[in-house]
């Protein structure tokens, strides 16, 4: 009989409750053994629906907030007696540094090693009576993705805490345990796998089977994962470009269960059922097989109930739900029950949304389309001299506190229940008052506060034809912040302009430069699911045109300054290094498609969010924008180390204040970033600014922090 197996399903919440119950702690409308009770009973649904579909899924993947913090947690790397503590060191004054999830965009809390003992000790017991399938981040990947490890120690350090764990599962008479160690599929080195064999040794003789879970990528040496003590080894045959497949098929299984990664847990596009049963049949024939999904849920909505889709999208695609129920219906397939899976299938090949004219444009690109004619440093001189801008200008990343108002009044116009025109002066009020208090606050670069937009990308999705928009498609970004994925189906083409009209309206009111706000291509697509019947270059391509087609009428309408966010630059490449050079060729490629026909003096800003930014510098130069705002705060500055390796003669702004936390920094607080920044980058080059927008704080936080940051910005006038 074929078995099954689901893990990672989002924790959100249809109705996104996760975010309701700790929010609600947070702003203290709950008690502590509130929310602890409506964690559980969230829990509880999602086990009921992983019991609807498989035979097996792991017990305690659900956090707080997140889970390889919890993994630290649990092995005394912090400690945290009470959940306020808890909450403190995810977004309080202590907040560890967050950073993207591999390439996804989920963000993890990384722990830092710095100043302290390594001296692993059982802390938080959170997998107190769970005793099937126990949900753990491996040691490996806890130790791979924290900071500050003593160097030449990483061997050392790694045995030290797969003592801990195998001394945990012991403690709580694990029968099976599921530890995910998606860093298993990096580029690691010889040294890396021998400190992995020799770190699992810790688990032989164990009473509990351990099941090893890796994905995103392929493992380069599968076999090494094989002959680790481990009873089931989980491995992704979606995103492995076919090298784990190819490997399978020439490894010693040495006894141990394969868990088949078939179905997409990255991607919304329903399985061909009848392939993937004939992947699993075929491996069936040497190894003992059940059938799962190749990465965790919890990049996906939970289900397609009231989704707001075409119909004809609707049978192409399965969220986090119907994904579970196609490892079924797989299942079902190999034991030759087919009907169900035929009906599934019945409209994945059908083509719609095609655009001639706009496949026609991206046919006809040339060296032209890719290559500002003006070189930088003359762009630099006209710019200046057209904004007149002081030393160190400071400005925000764009979006300005999103109110219960505003959303309040965004929803009665979505539901038809106020006008466009009254919707319309609304905005224009926001708006409004957003220009006015930057005024009053001395900002030099202003922003329009983006109120008229729901999310970043949403927003552009539903201006541009191809793209279709989720309605309750729900997925958690970090801690309890959500977004809507859209779903990008057809040729991507803008028939008017998106935000001409808002961005124009507030430079009306102030003779400071207000910057047109834009969302690039790469991040378009990171944050959206994208389609696959064509490569995504020329998806990227396609996106980046309308771009174009937006700073003209910008251009038209007099915005002299333009920011382009790519916030996923980073966050879509590769895994892999060795895989780079494709992804950046296009990812550079698009992002110049967006402004290499803008004017030389219109000044075109870039900015990306949480990413170890050292190994890619040189591919961010090649994007040649003249501006770029990044973060800073969390990382107290350390992104400075990869600037003293090139020559960045481009202009930027390190951000000086954690947006992602409600504490308002001091100027005392923010200085010592930019003074370490200072002596890198010269003071001609350097504005003053935020991490990331504004949407998620409270103008309560918004308005001293920034007073702050204009106050540091005069200060270092006076000192320079």
């Amino acid at each position: 009989m074929a078995k099954t197996y689901g893990y990672g399903f989002p924790r959100l919440g249809k109705q996104r409750e996760f975010k309701t119950l700790v929010e609600g702690y947070w702003a203290g409308k709950l008690t502590e053994e509130e929310l602890k009770t409506g964690i559980a009973k969230l829990n509880d649904k999602r086990e009921e629906t992983y019991k609807k579909y498989v035979d097996a899924f792991p017990e305690g993947e659900m956090t707080f907030y997140d889970n390889l913090f919890d993994t630290a947690l649990i092995f005394g790397i912090y400690n945290a007696e009470t959940l306020d503590e808890y909450f403190n060191l995810c977004r309080g004054k202590n907040a560890l540094e967050m950073t993207k999830w591999f390439n996804t965009n989920y963000h993890y809390l990384v722990p830092d090693f710095e100043g302290k003992e390594i001296d692993f000790k059982l802390g938080w017991n959170k997998h107190e009576g769970i005793k099937e399938n126990a949900y753990l981040i491996g040691p490996f990947t806890l130790l791979k993705l924290s900071k500050n490890l003593p160097e030449g120690k990483f061997s050392e350090i790694l045995k030290k805490l797969a003592l801990k764990y195998a001394e945990y599962f012991k403690a709580n008479g694990f029968e099976s345990v599921h530890l995910d160690e998606p860093a298993f599929v990096m580029e690691l080195t010889d040294e890396e796998i021998k400190a992995i064999r020799e770190a699992y040794k810790a688990f032989e003789g164990l009473n509990a089977k351990i099941n090893v879970f890796t994905y995103y990528d392929s493992v380069d040496n599968l076999q090494f994962v094989f002959d680790l003590p481990v009873a089931g080894v989980g491995v992704d045959l979606v995103h492995d470009r076919g090298e784990n497949l190819s490997q399978l098929e020439k490894i010693d299984p040495k006894g141990k269960t394969l868990y088949a990664g078939v179905v997409d847990g990255r991607n919304v596009w329903r399985a061909d059922i009848f392939k993937k049963a004939g992947i699993i049949k075929r491996l069936s024939e040497k190894f003992d097989v059940v059938i799962t999904n190749a990465a965790p849920l919890f990049h996906l909505p939970v289900n397609l109930k009231g989704a707001t889709l075409p119909p004809e999208l609707v049978a192409k695609v399965a969220f986090a739900e119907e994904k579970l129920n196609e490892l079924k219906l797989i299942a079902n397939v190999v034991e030759g029950r087919e009907d169900e899976a035929r009906l599934w299938v019945e409209g994945i090949d059908k083509a719609f949304g095609v655009r001639e004219r706009v496949r026609e444009r991206v046919r006809n690109l040339t060296e032209e389309d890719f290559n500002k004619p003006v070189p930088y440093k003359e762009r630099i001189k006209l710019q200046q001299e057209r904004l007149k801008l002081p030393l160190f200008p400071t400005t925000t990343i764009g979006s300005f506190p999103q109110t219960q108002e505003v959303r309040r009044v965004r929803l009665l116009n979505r539901k038809g229940k106020l006008s466009e025109q009254d919707y319309e002066t609304f905005i224009k009020g926001e708006i409004a008052k957003a220009i006015k208090i930057q005024e009053e606050l001395g900002v030099d670069v202003f922003v329009h506060g983006e109120f008229e937009r729901s999310d970043m990308v949403e927003f552009f999705a539903e201006k541009l034809e191809g793209i279709a928009t989720t309605g309750n498609g729900w997925v958690i970004s970090y801690g309890t912040r959500s977004y809507r994925p859209p779903i990008i189906f057809g040729d991507v083409e803008r028939t008017e302009p998106m935000t001409v009209k808002e961005i124009a309206f507030a430079q009306s009111l102030t003779d400071k430069p207000v910057k047109g706000m834009l969302t690039g291509p790469v991040t378009i697509i990171a944050w959206s699911y994208c389609r696959e019947d064509i490569p995504v270059s020329e998806v990227a391509y396609q996106i980046a045109l309308a771009i174009r087609d937006e700073i003209a009428d910008y251009e038209k309408a007099g915005i002299k300054i333009v920011q382009i966010d790519e916030a996923a630059f980073r966050e879509k490449a590769p895994i892999k290094k060795r895989n780079w050079d494709e992804y950046f060729d296009w990812a550079v490629k698009s992002f110049r498609v967006c402004h290499a026909k803008s004017k030389p003096e219109t000044q075109i800003h870039s900015h990306m969010c949480y990413s170890e930014f050292g190994e890619i510098i040189e591919y961010i130069l090649a994007m040649d924008f003249d501006v770029i705002s990044i973060e800073a705060s969390r990382s107290k500055g350390d992104i400075i180390e990869a600037f003293e390796k090139v020559n960045f003669d481009r202009q930027i702004g390190l951000g000086v204040w954690d947006i992602h936390s409600p504490y308002v920094p001091s100027v005392e607080e923010m200085k010592p970033i930019v003074e370490r920044a200072l002596k890198v980058i010269p003071k001609e080059n350097f504005w003053v600014n935020p991490d990331c927008g504004l949407k998620t704080r409270r103008w309560e936080e918004c308005i001293p922090a920034i007073r702050n940051i204009v106050t540091l910005a005069h200060e270092l006038r006076e000192e320079a």
